[in-house]
C-alpha cells in the first residue's frame, strides 16, 4: 500500500512539472563559423566578430584573413568556410561562375579608397601619383595585382594616369595590402598604395593622394555564403548582422562606408 502511495505522489509531481519543462527553450545550438575575408578588413571585422559573439553565445567564430585571391584560391581547393567577403568583385565572381557560393546571399558590404601612402618621416615631398615617376622615388609597394585588389586597383590608377609603365621596374609587390602597409611603416621602400582604410589605423605612415575618383567609385567589398558551408542558416545570420547599425558604426570607426548608407 505504501508502495502505490509513494508512486502516485511520484506521478503527481512529474505531472506538476511537465508545463514547466514544456515551456523552456532549449539550449541554442554550438556553432563555428569560419569567416574567410580581405587582409584589408582585419581590425574592423575583428571588432564585429567579439561584439557578435557577446551577443550570440552560442557562436564561435574563426577568422582567416588574406588577400582576397589567396581567399578564393584556397575555397577552390576545399578549404573550410562559411562565409567569404572580397575586397573586390572579381574574386566573388570567379566563385559564383565555379558554382562555389549561394548566388542568393550574395550582396555587396562595404566601399573604401585605395590612397598613396608614404613613410611618416619622408624627406621626398611626394604629394601626387605623378610624382612617383620621379628618380628620387626608387621603391613603390603595391599589392601583386593578380591576387590583392588594392593593387589591381593601385595599377588601375598607374595605368589611367599613363605612369604604369614608367614606374613598374620600381615596383616592389606585396602578398595582401597589409605587407605593403609594413613595407612603407619600416621605410623599406618610398611610396606605397593601399586601401584608406589600412592607412587610417596607421601611425608610421601617412596619406599624400587619393587614387583617382573613376577607380575609388569601383571599389566594393561583396559578402556571401559559400555553397559548400554545413552551417547555411547561422551563416545568413551572420551576414545580417553585418548590415546592422551595431556593425556599420564599428565599420564606419574603421574607415569604410557601407553601401546604401
Amino acid at each position: 500500500m505504501k508502495k502505490v502511495a509513494l508512486f502516485s505522489t511520484l506521478l503527481l509531481l512529474v505531472l506538476s512539472l511537465l508545463p514547466g519543462i514544456a515551456g523552456c527553450a532549449p539550449a541554442a545550438e554550438s556553432v563555428t563559423l569560419n569567416v574567410s575575408a580581405a587582409a584589408s578588413m582585419t581590425d574592423a571585422l575583428a571588432a564585429i566578430d567579439k561584439l557578435y559573439m557577446q551577443q550570440n553565445s552560442n557562436v564561435t567564430i574563426l577568422e582567416n584573413f588574406a588577400s582576397s585571391g589567396t581567399l578564393q584560391t584556397q575555397i577552390e581547393n576545399g578549404a573550410p568556410a562559411d562565409v567569404f567577403i572580397s575586397a573586390a568583385s572579381k574574386q566573388m565572381n570567379t566563385l559564383e561562375e565555379k558554382g562555389l557560393i549561394l548566388s542568393d546571399t550574395r550582396k555587396d558590404l562595404l566601399n573604401n579608397k585605395v590612397v598613396l601612402i608614404v613613410p611618416a618621416d619622408s624627406t621626398l615631398a611626394i604629394s601626387d601619383f605623378s610624382e612617383l615617376v620621379n628618380d628620387n622615388v626608387k621603391k613603390i609597394a603595391i599589392g601583386d595585382p593578380e591576387f590583392v585588389p588594392a593593387g589591381n586597383y593601385g595599377k588601375q590608377a598607374l595605368d589611367l594616369l599613363g605612369i604604369y609603365d614608367k614606374v613598374e621596374s620600381k615596383l616592389i609587390l606585396g602578398s595582401d595590402v597589409r605587407q605593403v602597409l609594413n613595407y612603407v611603416e619600416t621605410g623599406n621602400v618610398d611610396a606605397g598604395i593601399v586601401y584608406s582604410t589600412d592607412a587610417a589605423i596607421s601611425t608610421s605612415s601617412k596619406v599624400v593622394a587619393n587614387a583617382p575618383d573613376e577607380i575609388n567609385a569601383k571599389i566594393v567589398y561583396p559578402v556571401a555564403v559559400v555553397k559548400a558551408s554545413t552551417n547555411v542558416e547561422p551563416a545568413n545570420e551572420y551576414i545580417n548582422f553585418l548590415f546592422s547599425d551595431g556593425a556599420g558604426e564599428i565599420f564606419e570607426e574603421y574607415g569604410f562606408s557601407v553601401v546604401g548608407k
